[in-house]
């Protein structure tokens, strides 16, 4: 499986991670931390240059696909990916957005248009959003994209995608 390096999603692009892009990542995390500290482990004081690059080194691996989210104009807005985690018939997505950015609805177009890119991929029958229930920022963005919450899995909320699919029959059953 291996998902497009480059998605086109309207008023956004999402490009896969380039090495170059390190500084303003770290940036990005920075900016951000007060909004992701609670709910990303990673995001920490001490997040530089170097944890960015371990991220982008660790991208397109065969278990997460990570892109960068731009603006039409360039402007480096968040991160959105898909990970394996879940099992081999599943993506889960993850995404925060930079926190000038959000309540715009960013993030909900990029969970889309990677919902629907996910489901094209060979053997990908269901794609996932997991998410601490405190987290209402992205319990929102995932209701607003088509995702219903399906299962609770220890402190995580999960929530499947219930639009259309490759048949147009709608969800695919639950397993």
């Amino acid at each position: 499986m291996e998902p497009p390096e480059m998605i086109n999603a309207g008023d956004l692009v999402l490009k896969r991670w380039e090495p170059e892009w390190a500084a303003e990542l770290a940036a990005a995390v920075q900016e951000s931390l007060p909004e992701l500290r609670p709910w990303l482990p990673f995001a920490t004081d001490d997040y530089g240059v170097d944890q960015a690059r371990d991220f982008i080194g660790r991208n397109f691996d065969g278990t997460q696909f990570n892109y960068a989210i731009f603006t039409a104009v360039g402007e480096l807005i968040g991160t959105i990916g898909l990970m394996t985690r879940m099992g081999p018939d599943v993506l889960e997505i993850g995404y925060w957005m930079r926190t000038p950015y959000a309540g715009r609805g960013h993030m909900t177009a990029a969970v889309r248009v990677i919902t629907r890119v996910a489901l094209t991929l060979p053997g990908i029958e269901r794609v996932a959003i997991r998410h601490d229930p405190a987290n209402v920022a992205s319990a929102a963005v995932a209701a607003k994209a088509g995702f219903a919450e399906t299962a609770r899995d220890g402190d995580d909320v999960i929530r499947e995608y219930r639009g259309e699919t490759r048949s147009g029959a709608g969800a695919p059953p639950r397993r």
